[in-house]
């Protein structure tokens, strides 16, 4: 099971943390190729105006790919299983770092965007196969914490990242090709190690109908004297699914038994965009300059955010079946709120005192331990854990259509935000984080250690009334 989450997650939500990562480091390199271009084509130089939205389309049009992965992503993995989509995933994978890596000696910036445009497409699908895999091979009592590698990987990805781009690396002038090309490592990793993993026993037999193959996968996953359990409770759920294929996300928003679920999802996946941790990372080299650290140093103190992010991501891995996912998930978002508070007189006196810009150090530190342990790490659990399997793969193309347009919009709208309110733009952030507790605290059940049908039942009587 540990081997499998590794050889899943090198490849899927891995590569949308790196590639969120990497392209912050050579922002200046390709500031510089687009211009070079740009004179050595048309003979004139770039107009300022046009650069800021070349490289705005470059940087933003990752979203735009990682919206239609997303779309793509629980389609591909009904047809070709969760196991042959994520290997399907990576030619995109190896497609785009062919043509980010080529795009410098070409002289050609579009191969770039086409480039971030499928690298995009290749993080939107990973995002929604890999959880989808982690909690349908996990045996109830293991499954936050297999579905945790989602998060462990992202973070992961951020980190390596942040690492790689250094200067000392692929980070200088002569190296940033390689570095956007890099990626495709990642891709050839997960395509030597994922086919040696069997598929989802939960697709093999309730979407393929193939006993055998299940019981082998089961076998291969929970030993020889432990899979029956498990055979049991899949074959409950098909039972109770009896044949119902499975759904297209548009069949959900018709579907009275999951409308809770689903106002959930779209609630979690809004809040976990909309809570802040953009915000945070802006302000971070603002607040580190503050407290005296110097420019050339900043990439290495950013290096403790991603080594933070990373940390938590690994704590909530190891809480997350002991403690529960609602106490995190609620908790998370309370704490984000207390610092959101604690951030907004910090940076309103940043100046009045020395030890202030110490405070705002410490609280961005204790922001995104509260986001990794909270919203980061449970929102794709939970998704997994509230649908059963004919309604799963449509509940994630749906969190994650939300979630990337979300991540889109804070991106767009986020800089106004800033300039408008300033400092003060963390109580947007503090009413955000409050209602999202709010509504978590009334509506979603503990589902630690239950299984798929219990949480559904768990759900009835908000579908449909005590009656």
């Amino acid at each position: 099971l540990f081997l499998a989450a590794c050889a899943v997650g090198i490849g899927g939500t891995f590569q949308y943390g790196y590639n969120v990562s990497i392209i912050n480091a050579p922002t200046q390199h390709i500031h510089r190729f687009l211009n070079e271009t740009w004179t050595n084509r048309y003979h004139k130089a770039l107009n300022p105006d046009l650069l800021t939205f070349l490289w705005s389309v470059i940087a933003s049009v990752f979203s735009l790919g990682g919206l239609c992965g997303a779309l793509v992503g629980g389609s591909m993995a009904i047809r070709l299983g969760r196991k042959g989509a994520l290997l399907m995933n990576n030619i995109i994978a190896i497609l785009a770092s062919m043509l980010m890596g080529i795009s410098f000696p070409a002289g050609l910036f579009e191969l770039l965007i086409v480039g971030r445009f499928l690298i995009g497409i290749n993080s939107g699908v990973g995002i929604c196969v890999q959880p989808l895999y982690l909690g349908e091979v996990a045996p109830k009592h293991l499954r936050g914490g297999m579905a945790m590698g989602s998060s462990i990987f992202l973070t992961g990805g951020i980190l390596m990242g942040q690492i790689i781009g250094l200067r000392e690396l692929l980070g200088g002038e002569m190296y940033w090709p390689l570095l956007l090309s890099s990626s495709c490592l990642p891709a050839f990793a997960q395509l030597l190690f994922l086919p040696w993993f069997p598929e989802s026993p939960r697709y093999l037999l309730i979407d393929r109908g193939d006993e055998l193959s299940c019981v082998k996968a089961l076998k291969r996953f929970h030993g020889s004297s432990e899979y029956v359990r498990e055979m049991e409770d899949i074959q409950r759920e098909s039972f109770a699914l009896d044949g119902e294929k499975a759904k297209k996300p548009w069949q959900l928003f018709t579907d009275r038994a999951v409308r809770w679920q689903l106002i959930t999802v779209i609630v979690m996946t809004m809040g976990q965009q909309l809570s802040g941790i953009n915000a945070i990372y802006f302000y971070a080299t603002y607040i580190f300059e503050q407290a005296g650290i110097s420019a050339e140093q900043i990439p290495y103190v950013t290096l403790g955010t991603g080594a933070c992010e990373c940390l938590t991501a690994l704590t909530c891995g190891l809480l997350i079946d002991y403690l529960g996912r609602r106490y995190l998930i609620i908790g998370g978002y309370l704490l984000m709120t207390l610092w959101s508070i604690v951030l907004t007189f910090s940076l309103t006196y940043q100046e009045l005192y020395p030890w202030v810009p110490y405070v705002s150090m410490t609280s961005i530190f204790a922001f995104i331990l509260s986001f990794g342990l909270g919203p980061g790490g449970i929102t794709n659990t939970l998704i997994a854990e509230l649908f059963i399997q004919s309604s799963r793969p449509a509940a994630y193309m749906i969190g994650g259509t939300i979630s990337w347009i979300s991540f889109f919009n804070i991106g767009m709208l986020f800089p106004f935000i800033v300039n408008r309110l300033k400092q003060y733009c963390f109580l947007v952030f503090l009413l955000e984080c409050s209602s999202v507790a709010a509504f978590l605290f009334l509506v979603i059940p503990e589902t630690k250690n239950k299984s798929f049908l219990a949480i559904k039942k768990e759900f009835h009587k908000l579908n449909f009334g005590r009656n």
